[in-house]
């Protein structure tokens, strides 16, 4: 049975700093037994975070579609977790205005950061709250889960206009504002040759932890990996210069590309 402490020292020993800017893709039940369940988890991230900034996706492009088309920033629940959910709605935390892809912030700057992502008509916009994340130089914590999950490099891909991964067309959706408005927001989303183009951002484990970007660690039981979110970015711009279809398969990212690095 793990406590709130013991997560704390946990993060510590990850590297993850209390001034830090960190984004956490996670699995409950990866982290294993806590004392006071996943509220304690999400006080623990909170607490030691004090300094930072703390930042949890809150995504809804599972339901979100042409038909079902609005997103209620106040109550849509997030289809990415547990952890996810019950942040969102925590005291303090402020939610993006993104139709599928919004995050839930709380700390230093949260306001700042989660807003204006309206304005934008794609998934991860490089203006976005992803875009936000390389500009504040933050950490992406994989807690439990793998790098499949990897959203920012949906994000690199937009950025770096990869063919063929967004949609030509929009969906008319909508968002009903936390004060009631409704907001016409036209959207293009995620597409790829094939289906499941994430399942494939696990090739970049190996240059990451090779590289020091990434490092590996625990969080309660869950097998965690760190990364630095700028350094990541750059070197996946790198590998999309020399392949822009390098995500579409399971070959491995040839060593060469990045040993001479090290």
């Amino acid at each position: 049975m793990y406590r709130k402490a013991d997560l704390k020292k946990h993060l510590e020993q990850l590297g993850v700093l209390p001034q830090d800017t960190l984004l956490v893709h996670s699995s409950m039940k990866a982290i294993g037994p806590v004392e006071g369940g996943a509220d304690a988890v999400l006080d623990a991230f909170s607490e030691y975070l004090a300094e930072g900034l703390l930042v949890l996706p809150t995504h809804t492009w599972a339901q979100i579609n042409a038909e079902y088309n609005i997103f209620d920033v106040e109550n849509e629940p997030s289809c990415v977790g547990l952890l996810t959910n019950l942040f969102r709605k925590r005291p303090g935390v402020v939610r993006s205005w993104h139709p599928t892809h919004s995050v839930a912030a709380l700390g230093r700057d949260a306001r700042e950061f989660a807003s204006g992502e309206e304005q934008f008509d794609t998934p991860c916009p490089r203006e976005g709250c992803y875009g936000k994340l390389y500009d504040r130089r933050a950490k992406v914590l994989f807690l439990g889960v793998p790098l499949t999950r990897n959203t920012l490099i949906h994000g690199v891909e937009e950025w770096a206009k990869v063919p063929r991964r967004l949609t030509e067309h929009h969906q008319p959706l909508k968002i009903r504002t936390p004060d009631g408005r409704l907001l016409d927001r036209p959207m293009r989303r995620h597409r790829a040759p094939i289906r499941g183009i994430s399942d494939n951002y696990d090739k970049l484990d190996e240059p990451l932890l090779a590289l020091g970007i990434a490092v590996r660690g625990r969080i309660g039981d869950a097998e965690s990996i760190l990364i630095d979110v700028a350094p990541m970015v750059d070197l996946t711009m790198e590998f999309l210069r020399r392949n822009p279809d390098l995500f579409l398969d399971r070959e491995p990212i040839p060593r060469q590309w990045y040993a001479r690095r090290g």
